[in-house]
């Protein structure tokens, strides 16, 4: 094999192509999933960041029928690698997977097959891979290519870090003539540069697409009742919606899922105190059932291949921007509007610094975590575009406001804060930089408390001299200062606040500051309830007459009855863009039926005959 790859060829991505048809049942490639192709078939090493459901696992997938040999995928979860097993063996591919699920005949089967050249993808988790009686095996079959599936799990800096990933450098040492793809969905500057470092990669082509995701609509609010507040957006837009609820603690998860289901949402607890048998189910109901909401810390999700998740809520604040991005991207994999709900308040803040000053790591280390809470804090916080602020984080410009985001679609009011910020900084001079934010509001607001009064704070020159301002929104001032450096919380997590390097030109009247209005917060109803339950039909929305819907229903019923027979999700028999495609436009014979996007050879002969006679009813 050539040190060096090929320059592209028409006929290599004229192959592609071909099998791309005839597999897939798509006929042209998206973004730059033809380029990596062609690159990895011809034997070069690619390193991938594409945005969830902009098609990367194609970009190893496909090559890996290319070439000659078995490509090893490296998975770091067992549920992903059972899904693309599942959805690759109904398109006809020859895939298997090698992890602990197996029984031991089963693993000496798998053996066989890789052994035999019966199989054209393998996918391993990396702890399995890194044995030696795995490698040994491995240095006995020819080898078509090895994929590293989640390869920002590689850095040490990121929100899913796994020791195992760096020791996968061991690929370049003893397979150097194989060549290796490495796939993200999110990584920022730093993640890259790990990956490419730690992987071995540093003479990989690199692809970057963009990391915007123009279906999804992005709302953050200020968080008053966390719960009420989801409840309300719930019902107003996503009732009988598949979803995911994110949330912090274990215990956080089962009370909202407790609660969501005493209000009639079919929602399941998902963290890793809960028995494995119990974690398992409730993932298979959420993959194979539809409108499941999975309440979960962040422990759900990763690889998670649902495309119909039609939103991603977080009542709790996450710990980068990052991290946010990459949850937030499980919606609307399939393209179609999807929505990104966040709840955040100052005591997020200080619940997340006190976790990351009790988490391990050097300076360099927490000082990069926490540049990188400042900038989810100024998301959260920005009156301008959020896309903007986003795409922004990972070196991507968008020339012009998105206008699918809650800033977009209803612009936030903002006033001249200086005055009000000066009269907050200098209360937090004057009581010691010692006291968290409901004390100093209310020495603001001249409230005498027994608190206030022990420590004297009633004789500060600051002591009612806010009462321009109520508590709420002193509280947004201070959630606002906090994110823009003016104020600092305690690297122990108190919650105490202290005057920030950002301070000093504000309180000496050499700056002045744009603050958010804040508005009443969706849900919360003075102890009114929320909005009774409003469905909507989400996933026939773009269907133009109710021929074309109730045609769409038999065609999700047919699917349904399909998926159960062959013991996979309903989205590996076909995805609702393909189904939606075939209502409108009503194919009669499996010629029409193969025209249609995403119906490949294999599907096609397994499959038509059912579809066609669901659309000839009626």
């Amino acid at each position: 094999m050539p040190d060096r790859p090929r320059e592209p060829t028409p006929s290599t991505r004229a192959r592609a192509l071909e099998i791309l048809q005839r597999t897939w049942g798509y006929d042209a490639f998206r973004g730059d999933q033809g380029d990596v192709v062609v690159r990895v078939a011809e034997g070069g090493d690619a390193l991938v960041l594409m945005p969830t459901g902009g098609g990367k696992s194609l970009c190893y997938q496909l090559p890996a029928l290319l070439r000659d040999g078995t490509a090893v995928v490296v998975s770091p979860l067992i549920a992903l690698m059972q899904d693309q097993v599942a959805a690759l063996r109904e398109l006809g591919v020859r895939a298997r997977y090698l992890n602990s699920s197996l029984t031991p005949e089963a693993r000496r089967e798998v053996e066989d097959d890789l052994l035999a050249g019966r199989l054209d993808l393998v996918y391993v988790a990396p702890e399995r891979l890194l044995n030696e009686p795995t490698l040994a095996l491995l240095e006995r079959i020819p080898l078509a290519l090895f994929a590293i599936d989640e390869a920002h799990c590689v850095s040490q800096w990121g929100h899913d870090f796994r020791p195992e990933y760096l020791q996968l450098a061991v690929l370049a040492e003893r397979f150097p003539g194989v060549p290796r793809i490495a796939l993200t969905a999110t990584a920022d500057g730093v993640t890259r540069r790990e990956m490419r470092e730690k992987l071995r990669l540093e003479e990989a082509r690199t692809y970057v697409s963009s990391f915007d995701r123009p279906n999804i609509r992005y709302q953050v609010t200020d968080k008053r009742n966390a719960r009420q507040q989801f409840l309300a957006f719930y019902r107003e837009k996503h009732v009988g919606d598949a979803g995911i609820v994110y949330a912090m603690t274990r215990k956080t998860v089962d009370r909202t899922a407790e609660w969501l289901q005493a209000q009639g949402v079919d929602a399941l607890p998902y963290h890793a105190g809960l028995d494995r048998e119990v974690r398992a189910a409730h993932q298979e109901r959420f993959l194979r059932e539809d409108g499941v909401v999975v309440v979960a810390t962040i422990a759900f999700g990763m690889g998670i291949d649902k495309p119909d998740v039609r939103f991603v809520a977080h009542l709790d604040l996450p710990k980068s921007l990052e991290g946010y991005y990459q949850e937030t991207g499980r919606a609307g994999r399939d393209g179609a509007p999807a929505d990104a709900f966040l709840t955040y308040g100052l005591q997020d803040v200080v619940q997340v610094r006190r976790l990351l000053a009790s988490g391990e790591g050097d300076e360099a280390y927490q000082r990069v975590t926490r540049q990188r809470l400042e900038a989810l804090l100024g998301y959260c916080e920005t009156s301008s575009c959020r896309r903007q602020v986003l795409l922004r984080y990972f070196g991507e410009d968008l020339e012009h406001p998105c206008g699918n985001c809650d800033t977009c679609l209803d612009p936030v009011p903002t006033f001249d804060g200086t005055v009000p910020a000066q009269k907050l900084l200098s209360t937090v001079v004057r009581t010691g930089q010692r006291f968290g934010a409901g004390h100093l509001v209310d020495v603001l607001l001249g409230k005498r408390t027994p608190r206030v009064e022990r420590f004297g704070h009633d004789d500060v020159s600051t002591f009612g001299i806010g009462r321009d301002l109520d508590e709420h929104a002193w509280r947004s001032v201070v959630r606002q200062l906090v994110a823009s450096g003016h104020l600092v919380t305690d690297d122990e997590g108190h919650g105490s606040l202290r005057v920030g390097p950002a301070a000093a030109p504000l309180l000496k009247g050499e700056t002045t500051l744009e603050l958010r209005e804040d508005r009443a917060a969706p849900g919360t109803t003075g102890g009114r309830t929320a909005p009774a339950p409003r469905r909507r039909e989400a996933a026939v929305a773009d269907l133009d007459d109710d021929d074309d819907r109730a045609r769409f229903e038999r065609l999700r019923a047919v699917r349904t009855e399909l998926a159960r027979e062959a013991g996979v999700p309903p989205y590996v028999v076909f995805h609702d863009a393909t189904l939606r495609e075939m209502a409108v436009r009503r194919p009669r014979d499996e010629a029409g039926l193969a025209d249609i996007q995403g119906v490949g050879a294999a599907k096609l002969a397994r499959y038509g005959a059912r579809f066609l006679a669901a659309l000839a009813e009626g």
